[in-house]
């Protein structure tokens, strides 16, 4: 299989180029490469299918900036679907010109359009724990969406003979009318786009094709998604209509917070207590990992907000490979309530030891004398 070739090559922009560069360079190479100005060069087809997707991925904010994270990944199966997500090339051209191709050549396309009508994408908001990011997980999403009808089978007609060409546009699903040396279009108000006309309605779908209703869909979750990435479910949006392509669905990861750890980007971080004696004795002290505990050792003499680097223990890649570290951050833990005994013996301690022993007391007194002339 060719390698994809990257979308800003494609368009002939930068990778900083603004959104009126990206269409600018869209209209200039669709309309050189359109099909209708190219009868018979296939190759021609194909550079309009490659322009779309280009388009229609850095046309979008959202879908961009996963493109730039993520490269093509971002629209293939490791990221939840593969390509067949990208709309028709015809659709996004029409969007982009506001009308059919005929407008810039002045005279009426002769294609039929299907009364065959792609389903919407769908979108889902789906909060994960964290734990779940760090593994994966596979999810049951219920949604309310449109399904093939399966009274009509997709036809919206309930008989055979139901569904005719439209006889007002012929079944192109638009209308044209003359203005000066250019030719506008507008939708055909007798069969509103379709192309085609049904005489008796499906009862069930009411001549649609499909039917609304409440569908559990599984999606996998890979490991290592954060907040922000979107995982594309091919064909499990809208139905389309009469038997037209089911468009996606759109799963928004959010990743909740959690009460131990907050993460930055693979990395995780943590703060934990670090009894008194501990610290002054060095020792062993058992920390949190999303695995289970693991233990550092710490130096005698530690000070309160010393940070251990916990290697392996962070969120792994989403793209898989190397984990991230664990970043430990230990507060010394000062007891709060001591007994005669006890307080009589850390006098005795605080003593023994003097200032001398008490390097950051020391080094703040350095830097201090300008102020309290010490």
């Amino acid at each position: 299989m060719a390698a994809q070739r990257d979308y800003y090559e494609i368009l002939g922009v930068s990778r900083n180029a603004d959104a009126a560069e990206i269409k600018k360079a869209y209209r200039k190479l669709a309309v050189k490469f359109h099909p209708d100005k190219n009868p018979g060069d296939p190759t021609a087809e194909d550079k309009f299918k490659e322009l779309g997707q280009a388009y229609e991925a850095l046309s979008d904010p959202d879908k961009r900036a996963a493109y730039d994270r993520y490269g093509h990944e971002a629209f293939s199966g490791g990221m939840g679907g593969g390509r067949g997500g990208f709309h028709d090339p015809a659709d996004i051209f029409s969007q982009v010109f506001g009308g059919g191709f005929e407008e810039f050549f002045g005279g009426a396309s002769s294609r039929k359009k299907s009364g065959k009508q792609r389903g919407s994408d769908l979108r889902y908001d789906l909060e994960i724990t964290l734990e779940e990011a760090a593994r994966g997980v596979e999810k049951e999403l219920e949604i309310e969406r449109n399904i093939p009808c399966g009274k009509c089978n997709t036809t919206g007609s309930k008989g055979s003979g139901g569904v005719k060409t439209c006889s007002t546009c012929g079944g192109r699903g638009v209308i044209d009318r003359q203005a000066g040396i250019f030719i506008q279009q507008s939708t055909c108000p007798e069969c509103r786009g379709a192309g085609e006309t049904i005489s008796d309605p499906c009862g069930d779908c009411r001549g649609q094709g499909r039917v609304e209703r409440a569908t559990r869909i599984k999606l996998r979750i890979p490991a290592g998604v954060d907040t922000g990435v979107r995982l594309r479910s091919t064909g499990n949006g809208d139905a389309g209509v009469r038997g037209g392509v089911s468009g996606d669905l759109y799963a928004f990861i959010h990743v909740a917070d959690h009460d131990v750890f907050e993460r930055e980007g693979n990395t995780l971080f943590c703060e934990i207590p670090l009894p008194f004696s501990t610290a002054a004795l060095g020792g062993e002290l058992k920390v949190p990992t999303l695995d289970g505990q693991s233990s550092i050792k710490i130096p005698a003499g530690t000070q309160g907000g010393t940070t251990f680097r916990v290697r392996d223990k962070g969120m792994p890649a989403l793209s898989g490979g190397i984990k991230g570290d664990l970043n430990v951050t230990v507060q010394v833990e000062v007891p709060t309530k001591l007994n005669k005994d006890q307080q009589e013996k850390l006098r005795e301690f605080s003593e023994s030891i003097g200032d001398q022993n008490s390097p950051v007391h020391q080094g703040f007194l350095e830097k201090a004398k300008r102020f309290f002339d010490l």
